[in-house]
């Protein structure tokens, strides 16, 4: 099949690769140069979204925020140009479900369906092609992208209509957040208190407290690897997303607006580059405290 992938990042650039490998020709657009990795392959670079649509039967996205899907798909040689109709546009960043409807009604308006198609799992995930993948789309059309969205993940789920995919991202992007900020705070908290926050960490794994944050981000908090699988300004955006849905929807998200300003004041700090494990360097700062030293 010939298809398209428009963002190829820390995340993208993985994930096209899976289609690479699984036989199927790429034709790629990115901001910047096209990663070795994948000028390596048969991969196709193109000059504008307008010509990966053209040229593709199912086109990707895997972009930063609701504004850079928009100028993709709508933008001066945008996707929405090169359309015609039996083509799908499946857009897998994490963006508004707001913008979210709207966009896939503009892009039936040309002829072609839409599928919002958000993932979970970061770099690890989308090496090891082991991503959740939470999908918004008529169910005939997700049926035909499914063994597509089968090369990048392990945990494919149509959730509902459009829309339905970036809420369930905006969900797990509150539940992760919550949980880094819980394993942050009892690490300075014990390390403070005099106790080796390994061996706590240690012990924890092993009671009702385990999880994979815990596991995980836990491990990066003690040995001090903030190198970025997901950036901690790119998860402020999505909790931005959470914040103003509830506005929305006049719901109480006492928790993720705390969460939203410990990402905060690290960014304020030079930290929004920085894994989002490292939003324990926002209480570290409050308790005047490293959970270890670096």
């Amino acid at each position: 099949m010939n298809i398209g992938f428009i963002g190829l990042g820390i995340m993208g650039t993985p994930m096209a690769l899976h289609l690479v490998e699984a036989g199927h020709q790429l034709f790629v657009k990115t901001r910047s140069k096209v990663p070795d990795a994948i000028a390596a392959t048969n991969a196709k670079a193109c000059a504008s979204a307008e010509e990966v649509a053209r040229q593709a039967e199912v086109i990707f996205l895997m972009v930063p925020d609701t504004p850079d899907v928009e100028a993709v798909l709508f933008g001066a040689q945008g996707v929405a140009a090169g359309l015609s109709k039996g083509k799908v546009v499946v857009d897998m960043s994490s963006i508004s479900p707001i913008a979210t409807k709207e966009f896939a009604r503009r892009i039936n308006e040309a002829g072609a369906d839409y599928v919002d198609a958000p993932v979970s799992g970061g770099e690890v995930g989308a090496k090891a092609a082991s991503l959740t993948i939470m999908c918004g789309a008529e169910p005939e059309v997700f049926e035909r992208v499914r063994p597509l969205l089968e090369k990048m993940g392990k945990n494919i789920t149509l959730v509902g209509g459009v829309g339905a995919g970036q809420v369930t991202k905006v969900a797990n992007q509150i539940i992760v957040a919550l949980n880094i900020a819980a394993v942050g705070e009892a690490l300075v908290f014990a390390s403070k208190a005099g106790a080796d926050p390994a061996k706590v960490r240690q012990a924890l794994m092993g009671g009702f407290a385990s999880s994979r944050i815990l596991e995980v981000h836990g491990e990066r908090m003690i040995k001090r690897t903030f190198d970025p699988g997901f950036r901690i300004k790119l998860h402020q955006k999505d909790l931005a997303l959470a914040l103003q849905g509830a506005k929305e929807l006049g719901v109480a998200l006492p928790q993720t607006a705390s969460a939203a300003q410990l990402m905060q004041a690290c960014e304020a700090n030079g930290l929004g580059d920085k894994d989002h494990s490292a939003l324990v360097q926002a209480l570290e700062l409050m308790a005047k405290h490293p959970v270890a030293k670096g």
